[in-house]
């Protein structure tokens, strides 16, 4: 079977669940091998083995943690030139878009981004179909890519982790990083404030909160820690200063596809329905009927989210 390169998104060898979602995905396709760029490879290991990464590429070369995304792009370009895989997946977030853009550019290839699924190709060369779901979900779109390399980018949640037990062949990989993929340094780290829940775009539950909690979070975070999930705001909740603009859902924020889908206090523009429509079920919370989100429930409730969210949360943690 042909290779199908993952890259490895991790912090310093801490493998993220996107990762081993994509190794599931190859494993349809191809033969998985992870590509790990920078440092921490021996914590990443037994993670990539676990998910049936049966070959690992890794580079190290300092450079790849010190700049921008472009000496991951060059790195992961000149391992696809050499092993000529018959796809190449990334997360679909700022970073993974960025690499593959450059990529494709780089091989001559064609790029599909936010697919939501990965099938062998139907046109008999070895190549992938992709799923993806577009114009606020109310089209579902098969595409493949008919020149070059098929790059990918998946979100998050777009299939469940399936362990496949093997022991990866390492494979160290020197590479030469141009000068012009230097020109932007990263100078200055500062991490976030840990909230102790998941990251908005892996999780499996997100909460979100938008004009109609008129500033108060508080009930939308108290049925996120109920159900283990992530905070959400809307742009109108995060143009009113409400709450920070990293937690947006929506076009211009995070796009997420978790399991479940909490709107509470959101009417359902357009821009927000393009953040979350993969999502696999869907409950609204609204005091007005007629708000147009309810059109792409699965559930909804039409009530007060600072009455219906409380007593939510106590019916949760009584049952736990």
């Amino acid at each position: 079977m042909a290779e199908i390169l993952v890259l490895v998104d991790h912090v310093d060898g801490d493998v993220r669940k996107t990762t081993t979602e994509l190794l599931t995905l190859a494993r349809r396709v191809g033969e998985p091998a992870a590509v790990f760029l920078g440092p921490g490879y021996d914590v990443a290991k037994e993670t990539l083995g676990r998910f049936g990464a049966a070959k690992a590429y890794v580079v190290d070369t300092p450079e790849l943690d010190e700049y921008l995304v472009a000496p991951k792009a060059e790195a992961l370009a000149q391992i696809a030139g050499e092993v000529r895989p018959a796809a190449v997946l990334l997360t679909s977030n700022a970073d993974g878009k960025e690499i593959a853009g450059r990529l494709a550019v780089k091989l001559g290839s064609g790029l599909i981004t936010d697919a939501v699924d990965v099938a062998p190709g139907d046109g008999g060369d070895g190549g992938v179909t992709t799923t993806q779901s577009v114009f606020a979900g109310g089209y579902t779109v098969a595409a493949r890519v008919n020149v070059g390399t098929p790059i990918v980018t998946v979100k998050p949640n777009a299939a469940t982790p399936e362990p496949a037990e093997v022991t990866p062949v390492d494979e160290k990989v020197d590479v030469s990083i141009s000068e012009s993929a230097r020109k932007a340094r990263v100078v200055e780290r500062t991490p976030r404030v840990a909230t102790g829940r998941p990251e908005l775009t892996e999780a499996g539950v997100v909460v979100s909160g938008g004009r109609g909690t008129a500033g108060d979070f508080v009930p939308v975070e108290a049925m996120a820690d109920a159900l283990g999930g992530a905070v959400g705001a809307s742009r109108a909740a995060v143009d009113s200063g409400w709450y920070p603009h990293a937690y947006q859902v929506g076009q211009t924020g995070k796009t997420v596809s978790p399991q479940l889908y909490l709107a509470a206090g959101i009417s359902g523009a357009i821009q927000h329905r393009a953040g979350m429509q993969t999502s696999k079920t869907i409950v609204v919370v609204n005091k007005d009927a007629e708000a147009p989100i309810f059109a792409m429930a699965d559930f909804g409730v039409v009530g007060d989210l600072h009455t219906v969210l409380p007593q939510a949360v106590e019916e949760i943690r009584s049952r736990s």
